[in-house]
């Protein structure tokens, strides 16, 4: 029987260095990861393009396919989430957020130019002193996360992936990063989640510009990196081997 590593993620799951591609792309870091854990390995991927810790625990509890298919099954969790939450912001999110509901659709699309056009000036002027979700809100939902699939999966192997660095446009302030990456590691440490430092793996990738000319997403090279680390990571602490499980 497979085993299978559920993976709660944003676009950085899915979206390579030219476009998003479909979750089965074995390129993505969540199907390196399988394939670096054994043939018999499938990430179930459960993600979407700007999704916080948040998101992540509303798919996890209102998603039937979530909480009914995949969770029962999942022999390990990844946390690929909170990379948008560390990302500065020019309004509050709730605002931002909001843009989808304006109408009639001719006024959303002048709000959506608009926003756009003005947020990195804005970021840049001011630092961005705001988060997309502050750094509590992150912690608090992801620990729900971890506590809800132990509740149901008790023992389940789990890692973070940390904050990944950026360089861009939209987002021209790298204000929070390293915050979020201390707040991370000690978030893992207290919920005995094991982390993943993306600095060194998509550093190198930004310097050499093989990511995403949006200065955000990963190249190929760093989701290969990415998923072998988790992988490896995951091995540390305890995913189970094909003799186990017999």
């Amino acid at each position: 029987m497979p085993r299978h590593v559920l993976v709660l993620g944003d676009s950085l799951t899915f979206h390579g260095p030219d476009q998003p591609h479909r979750p089965s792309d074995p390129r993505l870091y969540p199907n390196v990861l399988a394939a670096s854990l054994g043939d018999d390995v499938r990430a179930d991927v459960v993600a979407r393009i700007g999704w916080t810790a948040r998101d992540a625990w509303w798919a996890l509890t209102k998603d039937p396919n979530v909480w009914g298919e995949l969770l029962p099954r999942a022999d390990a969790l990844v946390l690929g989430v909170g990379q948008m939450d560390h990302l500065p912001a020019s309004v509050p999110t709730w605002l931002r957020e909001g843009i989808p509901y304006v109408r009639p659709g001719s006024l959303r699309r002048q709000v959506r130019r608009a926003y756009g056009a003005v947020s990195p000036h804005v970021i840049r002027l001011t630092g961005g002193p705001l988060r997309q979700l502050p750094q509590a809100a992150t912690d608090h939902y992801l620990a729900r996360i971890v506590q809800g699939v132990r509740t149901y999966r008790p023992g389940i192997p789990a890692v973070l992936l940390g904050p990944a660095p950026h360089a861009a446009p939209s987002y021209p302030s790298l204000r929070h990063h390293q915050p979020a990456v201390a707040a991370a590691r000690r978030w893992c440490a207290a919920h005995d989640v094991g982390f993943v430092d993306l600095d060194p793996l998509v550093g190198p990738s930004l310097h050499a510009g093989t990511g995403n000319p949006d200065g955000m997403h990963f190249g190929w090279d760093a989701h290969e990196a990415i998923g072998r680390a988790a992988a490896e990571t995951l091995r540390t602490r305890g995913f189970p081997d094909p003799v186990s499980l017999g």
